[in-house]
């Protein structure tokens, strides 16, 4: 049992252990080879690089001379908000941001991912919470105090073997997110280039200006393949292409987004769809919400960005007396949702009914919809919302009224039905997975305390 196994302080066992606690670094406005890791980009025992702030070359010099990045190295969000930790899964062109602090664990004393695993504990996690520092209005832990955290050590091959349990078990979760990211780009770039760039339409157009048959050309950019190759496609598959790419006007015509294909339309969201707002019960009456497990799944932004394509968990729950009393509208199965105050863009399918609160929408299609959930999830998540306000600040431009006239390019019927068919294998796999990471997840989550305590032996 751990009872059995030293207590010590992490400062006994780490080699190096840092915070920047200076000025913040000046960011680029475009993308460079620096990124700057910051304490949003700790979240669930991950570091996400893909949020990452660029920096120009002369600040990363200047910052990587106080301290560098070593993959593995653990890092602890003291600030905004305190107790998130992971594990650096790079060291190319990274540096850490303010409010962070950086462990490197002794490797002859102490095994990395057991000092990851032991941050991510309910001990650890209590001892942070309790290391809040007050006088001031941000929560946070005090500096002197990241060098005092105690954990129970094991010996080396003991921390190992929980170490490979637990980190085979984090592998899984992170290929199954690997392949649903890629999954969703494959989506999102047939998407795009039939419903943003309008690919086929414009083979088809320049086919006919240099003489050449526009069927086939449309065919060649739909499929990926040169025209030579079309006719060793069997037949079936080349009677379904060609049956694609004939619904593709040959055509442009202008309209409010610009120019579109012939005979597209350009639609508000709330005549294809019925747009519903969500909503908060008062605060100051904590008998409506609940954390952990709950009558209604309540979904904030928050949860929105900590999720998939599909929307299922969520940090907070209301009970079925505050969605009754306060009249919040429920949100039904694989209903689209997107926020739209503060972070707008974020978008989400659900998965079971749910509810939200007021800086999210809904957007609920009818049987006879139009469109598909999938075509607009895509369509919501490559729309560029800097056009549906002149202000200096879009956050304050964008309001509900806003979000039921945002405007919707509307394809032919029948071609939506056939982009939806060829995506929609990608989004029930990637539901799968989703559901899989979930089982994975609370199976790590069970039995991170119990090897931790000792209570679950490991062989060595």
């Amino acid at each position: 049992m751990s009872s059995e196994w030293p207590l010590i302080k992490v400062e006994d066992v780490c080699s190096l252990i840092v915070d920047c606690v200076n000025k913040t670094a000046p960011v680029s406005e475009q993308p460079t080879p620096f990124r700057m890791i910051r304490t949003t980009n700790v979240r669930n025992g991950r570091i996400n690089l893909s949020d990452c702030k660029f920096v120009d070359e002369e600040t990363f010099g200047k910052w990587t001379r106080r301290a560098e990045v070593r993959a593995g190295d653990v890092i602890l969000t003291r600030e905004a908000p305190i107790g998130e930790v992971g594990a650096v899964p790079d060291t190319e062109g990274l540096f850490l941001g303010q409010r962070l602090m950086q462990y490197r664990a002794d490797r002859s004393k102490l095994d990395q991912r057991f000092l990851l695993y032991s941050f991510l504990s309910p001990q650890l996690q209590h001892q942070f919470g309790s290391h809040e520092g007050s006088g001031s209005v941000v929560s946070h832990i005090r500096v002197g105090d990241c060098f005092k955290f105690e954990l129970r050590l094991p010996p080396l091959p003991v921390q190992q073997k929980i170490g490979d349990i637990l980190g085979s078990l984090d592998n899984k979760i992170d290929l199954n997110r690997r392949i649903n990211q890629t999954l969703e780009a494959m989506a999102q770039a047939i998407f795009k280039s039939w419903f943003v760039d309008f690919d086929p339409v414009k083979a088809k157009i320049a086919a006919l200006a240099e003489g050449r048959d526009p069927l086939r050309t449309a065919m060649s950019t739909i499929s990926g393949k040169a025209e030579a190759e079309l006719d060793a496609l069997p037949p079936e598959a080349f009677e379904q292409l060609a049956a694609t790419a004939a619904l593709f006007p040959d055509e442009m015509q202008e309209s409010a987004l610009g120019e579109i294909p012939k005979g597209w339309e350009i639609q508000a969201a709330e005549s294809l769809s019925e747009v519903g707002i969500g909503k908060t019960p008062p605060r100051k009456e904590p008998q409506w919400f609940t954390e952990g497990d709950g009558d209604w799944r309540w979904v904030s932004i928050k949860d929105m960005g900590a999720s998939g394509v599909f929307q299922k968990k969520s940090s907070e729950f209301l009970t079925s007396e505050a969605v009754s009393r306060f009249n919040v509208r429920v949100v039904p199965d694989r209903t689209v949702l997107l926020s739209f105050k503060l972070t707008i863009g974020r978008v989400a399918i659900t998965e079971g009914a749910m509810v939200t609160n007021e800086a999210i929408a809904h957007f609920k299609l009818p049987s006879d919809a139009a469109v598909s959930s999938e075509y607009l999830y895509l369509y919501l998540k490559s729309f560029d919302y800097s056009t549906l306000g002149s202000t200096s600040s879009i956050a304050d431009a964008v309001n509900s009224k806003t979000i039921r006239g945002l405007p919707i390019v509307l394809a032919e019927r029948t071609l939506i039905g056939r982009f939806t068919k060829a995506v929609a294998p990608h989004f029930q796999e990637i539901r799968n997975r989703q559901n899989e990471i979930g089982s994975l997840c609370a199976t790590r989550d069970t039995l991170l305390p119990k090897l931790l305590s000792g209570e679950i032996e490991v062989p060595v």
